[in-house]
């Protein structure tokens, strides 16, 4: 059998401070090390921020908390970077990292990023989010499919889609047929569509309720394994007292921005195996002891699971989506893995060198 145990970090960051969340990142590697992993995987932007205030309260109220996004928000190449490589490469584990990316053609545009960094501390892959979801798009521009891939390493074939993007199908079907294995699904804490009076879910006038985080992350995450025949980790963010009180400041209406920050329902971290079924899972207490858990949600800690990848085979016997059961002649799909710049400089001006400085960074393709 080929095992691999993988870390899931259910964990607030430090929020709007890069420096500080990066090394809560690193202690938390070698934390997860400790125990064993050889995947860590950390949430949607956990480095600086999610921007959930933008759900909250008018765009006209938030240019200071997105100045502030902007100046916590790191390179993908940057010294933050830098470092959580390195741990990697001390630690020998994989780890996937949700940030926040500033651009280098601009002061002011931002990325729903995911870096995957190998144990030899390589980038292994660099996946921008292709399409900011609702009040997102006033954080975050449009990402592009130069990270629609799926990294080959030796504790598995690892894929990741950020949020959102696992409602997309095209987005699924292009990992499904770069044979996943493990699938990284990244998630912010919550992720609220309505105010909210009064704990969630609250059914308002029309009997609607709020956005359920932990049903429909599952829902999706759940699809995916299925239909992949892949194991699914979901992975989601922490919201603690510090972010409430961050968000809440200067509101005009602030008593409604933290009821609903109070009362939305939380997102979960699990682990799902090739069926789409929960998986089995632990974590350790503080004397090193191990505990079964079905999920994290209400409480921080590193979740853990050993995934047997030998269980991704029996499934495509029945349901090989890129295989078998395809119909190669009626459909065909093209993915785009080009990375996107705002301007192609062209002659022997210097342009060329200068662009050249300003590379993104390298990807592996594993």
């Amino acid at each position: 059998m080929t095992i691999t145990r993988v870390a899931a970090c259910h964990v607030a960051l430090v929020f709007l401070s890069a420096k500080q969340t990066t090394e809560k990142v690193i202690r938390l590697i070698h934390e997860a090390a400790r125990h064993n992993a050889q995947l860590i995987v950390f949430p949607e932007t956990f480095i600086p921020a999610f921007p959930v205030w933008s759900a909250l309260r008018p765009p006209t109220e938030n240019h200071d908390l997105f100045q502030r996004m902007v100046t916590e928000s790191i390179y993908a190449d940057g010294e933050e970077i830098k470092s959580i490589r390195a741990a990697a490469q001390a630690t020998n584990t994989v780890v996937s990292l949700g940030i926040s990316e500033k651009s280098r053609f601009s002061n002011g545009t931002l990325y729903n990023s995911n870096i995957l960094i190998g144990p030899t501390g390589a980038v292994l892959n660099h996946h921008r989010k292709l399409v900011p979801t609702f009040f997102e798009k006033l954080t975050w521009s449009p990402g592009d499919g130069a990270g629609l891939r799926v990294s080959k390493t030796e504790i598995g074939n690892i894929g990741n889609l950020i949020c959102g993007e696992n409602t997309n199908p095209l987005a699924r079907y292009t990992l499904m047929a770069q044979a996943e294995q493990i699938h990284i699904s990244s998630w912010p804490a919550i992720w609220p569509t309505r105010a909210v009076p009064a704990p969630s879910p609250q059914p308002t006038t029309d009997g609607r309720t709020n956005y359920d985080n932990l049903a429909a992350n599952r829902t999706r995450a759940a699809a995916h394994c299925f239909e992949a025949k892949c194991f699914g980790v979901l992975c989601t963010g922490f919201l603690d007292a510090n972010a409430i009180d961050i968000i809440t400041e200067g509101a005009s209406n602030p008593e409604s921005v933290r009821t609903t920050l109070e009362n939305s329902p939380r997102g979960a971290t699990m682990f799902l195996d090739p069926t789409g079924a929960l998986h089995p899972a632990f974590k350790f207490s503080g004397d090193g002891e191990q505990h079964g858990a079905e999920h994290l949600q209400h409480e921080e800690g590193i979740l853990y699971a050993d995934l047997d990848l030998d269980q991704c085979v029996e499934g495509k016997q029945y349901h090989d989506v890129v295989g078998g059961y395809q119909r190669f002649d009626v459909f065909k799909l093209q993915v785009n893995r080009e990375r996107v710049d705002p301007v192609v400089f062209t002659g022997k001006n210097g342009f060329e060198e200068d662009k050249a400085k300003d590379k993104d960074i390298d990807v592996l393709d594993g």
